[in-house]
């Protein structure tokens, strides 16, 4: 729907506009002077787990994470609250405090906010970095040739949705909040670091999915991927989930979206092609890299404690959009 209407939107010229929303990318960057340009970006959602000092580690990750899918610094963050009047302010003391943890984590300073009476609790941030505008990692950059690296396992969507039904088991609940809660920070700045990776495009699984993700890559950089699907990583109680019938409307929605530019051999199960489309909260990065590169920064990422493996190859452009094989 919102990809729809931001299509009639009349465009602004700007020149400093080195990112906008047209490749729907996952942050804005404007440039200030030839050496820096700010990158900005803002996300909130209602609760996906019962302690609130979780959930605000978890809104602050997955908002800090667009700064770092652009190879970005973030540097301040502005809060977003909808809170009940009625709530307990404790409950809120503690997703903020949470939220916070992860800000400082990030070396980046929470400096103010906005908040209004609702009934249904919201949390998110608005968060600004910083970039060279030579180095900005857009999802439109991916060259034929290149190997996709993936930092994070997928679940979150349905495992969340376990949690609301109280189907969750713990060990779910407990994978999929590690999850959530890991920084991007280290896989960026190795990503970013001296070590000279040529990377020619990133984005972060989020809300639409890795084959969202993945479509948005494609078509902002001309080109088709392919994925194996035996490859992508999953998260404990994943499968399960699927199975059991806990599938998000986000993950539907996805699904119907994005379906038609994909192609699965027959032999990727039903239940791998329904979590290709599984809604990310705080998700990993997906890397777009020269192949004489790829090995090489799967070492550094798993060197630092990231379990990063290539799930896949960017091929010329062609039909379908996005092959999946098993």
């Amino acid at each position: 729907m919102l990809d729809s209407v931001l299509g009639k939107l009349a465009r602004q010229h700007d020149p400093n506009v080195l990112i906008g929303f047209e490749t729907a990318d996952d942050a804005g960057v404007y440039q200030l002077t030839p050496e820096l340009a700010l990158v900005q970006t803002v996300d909130f959602f209602t609760p996906i787990v019962d302690d609130p000092y979780v959930f605000g580690q978890i809104a602050a990750s997955n908002a800090l994470s667009d700064v770092y899918a652009m190879g970005g610094r973030p540097i301040s963050a502005l809060a977003l609250v909808c809170f009940p009047d009625s709530g307990d302010l404790k409950v809120l003391e503690e997703m903020l405090a949470g939220g916070l943890s992860k800000m400082i984590e990030a070396h980046c300073t929470v400096i103010g906010g906005h908040s209004i009476r609702d009934e249904e609790i919201k949390l998110g941030y608005a968060v600004t970095g910083t970039i060279h505008p030579q180095r900005v990692l857009a999802n439109s950059g991916a060259q034929a040739g290149d190997r996709l690296i993936f930092t994070k396992a997928i679940g979150t969507g349905v495992i969340s949705t376990a949690i609301k039904r109280g189907k969750a088991e713990a060990a779910w609940v407990r994978d999929a909040v590690r999850s959530m809660t890991t920084l991007n920070r280290t896989a960026a700045e190795i990503v970013t670091s001296s070590l000279g990776f040529a990377v020619h495009g990133m984005t972060d699984v989020t809300g639409f999915g890795l084959i969202g993700h993945a479509r948005e890559m494609a078509v902002g950089s001309g080109v088709s991927l392919r994925i194996h699907a035996s490859r992508v990583p999953l998260l404990e109680g994943a499968l399960e989930c699927v199975r059991a019938g806990y599938v998000p409307g986000g993950l539907k929605a996805n699904r119907t979206f994005a379906e038609s530019c994909v192609e699965f051999d027959e032999a990727v199960p039903e239940e791998i092609r329904t979590l290709l489309f599984d809604p990310q909260t705080a998700g990993g990065l997906l890397i777009s890299i020269a192949e004489k590169d790829a090995e090489r920064l799967v070492a550094a990422l798993r060197n630092s404690g990231i379990d990063a493996v290539a799930i896949g190859e960017v091929v010329p452009k062609q039909k379908p959009l996005i092959r999946v094989i098993a």
